[in-house]
């Protein structure tokens, strides 16, 4: 057994463990607390850990089948967060070609450029040519009102849950000497410790939490949960760097700067959905809302994390 699957296994049975007890607490206090399912706050952290052993599930076979496969999986999530996203935008019928290209076109070529390892056209592809693409395909429909609007919309879409996402398994065409077929862990690395920053935060918000960040926003988000969230995971994120070709200070700076950035992704996540009036962007993930509900500190997280890392072995 190579490093790489000997590393990956410990991770696996590490977060099995935790689904376990989480599992196993969700359910005693189910029995004691919500017999009847009466409990909503219990019911609904049950469905929460059931919707993790899923998508841990989905991770962990698209890491065992490789760089299509995660490839494929992360296309897949930049497909459902671009439906999700665009279903709360205000496009009209002179943009369904645009919607279209956007869906059809740009999607699929960002990950064909991924696979192909083309970094200089994989990061300007969307913010340059498909940003000049969408107004002019609009435009040619005629249609005049709020067109400025509209085509913001779909661009800042495209930005989010295609650009954005996809610098996820852009992590795996990183060349970074001594870490050769180990980049797979830093995808690890990064969803780990960006997913477990929100479950912290939460958690120390509901025990110590006081003072609200931005109550318009999202009313959870405490000054307290935010402190002890952040710190926790950078903490963690220090005990990962096993994982990663960081030192244990290094990984966790760049742990607490994921962290830092996950946390303002939320909230900007929360400002467009109170501005549409949802509370979730979709019921996709049972317990957890939309795709992007779980997305949104990830994706801006990710583009940080993959130059962070690109850019330091680049320069060291």
């Amino acid at each position: 057994m190579s490093q790489t699957q000997s590393d990956m296994l410990v991770l696996v049975l590490g977060i099995c463990g935790v689904l376990l007890v989480a599992s196993f607490v969700g359910h005693m206090l189910e029995r004691r607390l919500s017999p009847d399912g009466s409990n909503a706050a219990i019911e609904n952290l049950n469905a929460r850990i059931n919707a993790w052993w899923i998508m841990a599930i989905l991770i962990a076979v698209a890491f065992l089948a490789g760089r299509i496969g995660v490839l494929i999986l992360f296309a897949f999530c930049s497909f459902a967060a671009l439906r999700e996203f665009v279903t709360l935008t205000n496009t009209r019928r002179a943009d369904h070609w645009a919607l279209a290209t956007a869906f059809f076109v740009v999607l699929p070529a960002q990950y064909v450029l991924l696979w192909f390892e083309n970094y200089g056209i994989f990061s300007v592809f969307i913010p340059v040519y498909a940003f000049l693409l969408m107004p002019i395909i609009s435009a040619v429909r005629g249609d005049t009102q709020h067109f400025l609007v509209r085509i913001a919309e779909v661009q800042w879409a495209l930005m989010i849950c295609v650009f954005c996402a996809s610098h996820v398994p852009a992590l795996l065409t990183l060349h970074i000497p001594g870490y050769e077929g180990r980049n797979v862990l830093l995808i690890a690395f990064l969803v780990i410790v960006v997913q477990l920053s929100d479950v912290l935060q939460y958690v120390w918000g509901k025990m110590l939490g006081r003072t609200r960040i931005a109550p318009n926003l999202s009313p959870s988000k405490t000054v307290e949960g935010f402190v002890g969230g952040v710190a926790s995971a950078s903490l963690i994120g220090a005990g990962l760097w096993w994982i990663t070709p960081f030192t244990p200070l290094q990984a966790g700076a760049m742990a607490f700067v994921i962290t830092l950035m996950g946390f303002f992704g939320g909230l900007v996540m929360s400002a467009i959905k109170r501005d549409r009036g949802v509370k979730d962007w979709g019921h996709l993930i049972e317990g957890h809302g939309g795709l992007i509900d779980r997305l949104d500190s990830v994706v801006f997280s990710a583009p940080v994390f993959f130059h962070l890392t690109r850019y330091w072995w680049s320069l060291t």
